[in-house]
């Protein structure tokens, strides 16, 4: 039975599920939503396919999961990919996807949107400085923990890789660059020549150009 991911191409947390889907080898099919036309804020949505209004939720035949962190795992769960090799290194894969969902992505998703995706004359400058402050912080954790290593953890490709790159492959200025980053640029480098890596915009219909 093929997997159906409700997600759409701008975003990253939809980017986490749809690649980890992609590269585990399981079959999926995915299901676009209109976010910027405001369906997941719809009643239809919400009943039907998840009440807290968000993408990504995965559908596999009578079971249905949202949050990018939770669907990385039942990924894991059904084929033994990206969890760890140990104990110890499923904890810490545990550990990096709860520190890029409170750190990385949950302060350059927003900011990203905010610079991005709405008129000038809306954007709370003050709010993006002060998240681009935050993220400065965060890309240097990363960075350092990054030096000599290949990986997030272990010696092969994680969930922790997966949820922690979703938002730098993106175009779209946010106060990411990665020239700034070396180590960094170097991770992102060695996921994206992963066989079977697709850029978000390919492996997901949306994108602004959709809208432009």
């Amino acid at each position: 039975m093929t997997i159906k991911l409700y997600c759409f191409g701008e975003s990253g947390h939809s980017y986490k599920a749809a690649l980890a889907l992609e590269l585990s080898g399981l079959s999926w099919e995915a299901v676009k939503v209109d976010f910027f036309a405001g369906e997941t804020r719809g009643e239809d949505y919400r009943t039907n396919v998840n009440v807290m209004g968000e993408a990504p939720v995965l559908v596999d035949g009578d079971f249905k999961l949202s949050q990018s962190g939770a669907i990385q795992a039942y990924i894991t769960d059904k084929t033994g990919k990206f969890g760890g090799t140990t104990r110890e290194e499923e904890l810490e894969v545990f550990r990096w996807v709860l520190w890029d969902n409170t750190k990385l992505s949950a302060v350059a998703g927003p900011t990203r949107f905010l610079i991005n995706f709405l008129p000038e004359d809306k954007q709370p400058k003050e709010v993006i400085a002060f998240n681009q402050g935050r993220l400065k912080g965060t890309y240097d954790v990363l960075n350092k923990h990054l030096e000599g290593r290949d990986w997030i953890v272990g010696d092969g490709l994680t969930n922790a890789d997966l949820t922690c790159c979703s938002y730098l492959y993106y175009p779209e200025p946010f106060g990411f660059d990665r020239a700034d980053w070396p180590n960094i640029d170097r991770w992102l480098t060695n996921i994206s020549n992963t066989p079977g890596w697709k850029h978000p915009y390919d492996l997901m219909p949306g994108s602004p150009a959709d809208r432009a």
